[in-house]
């Protein structure tokens, strides 16, 4: 019997974070997707802080009233990037947390690299 989907991707995101390091120099932009919302962060783990975050749950994107949750994604890589540029990050090493680099999560990261964020 095979994995489920759950525990394939708690491998994969495991495979991945053996690799990637939060500094302070380079921070980790962490995605977590649910099945309603998506949130992102950028993580220092060698202080163990938060640098920034967004999530779909923010006031900002649930003015903007877009109904689709692909465009949502693009709205919080937006504000994900413009906060981490205001505290200072350019370039960072991302994490897609074992979830597939299509759909929403691609649409996150390519709206964090056109505001600013080098991965």
């Amino acid at each position: 019997m095979g994995l489920t989907k759950s525990a394939r991707r708690n491998r994969i995101h495991l495979r991945i974070r053996k690799t990637i390091q939060g500094t302070a120099e380079k921070p980790r932009l962490s995605i977590y997707r649910s099945n309603k919302e998506i949130y992102a962060q950028v993580i220092d783990d060698v202080s163990g802080k938060t640098i920034a975050a967004a999530s779909s749950r923010e006031k900002e994107v649930l003015d903007a009233k877009i109904d689709n949750k692909v465009g949502q994604a693009q709205l919080v890589g937006k504000l994900v990037g413009e906060r981490a540029k205001k505290a200072g990050v350019s370039i960072i090493g991302f994490d897609r947390s074992g979830y597939l680099y299509h759909g929403r999560v691609k649409a996150l990261a390519d709206a964090a690299r056109n505001n600013g964020l080098e991965f």
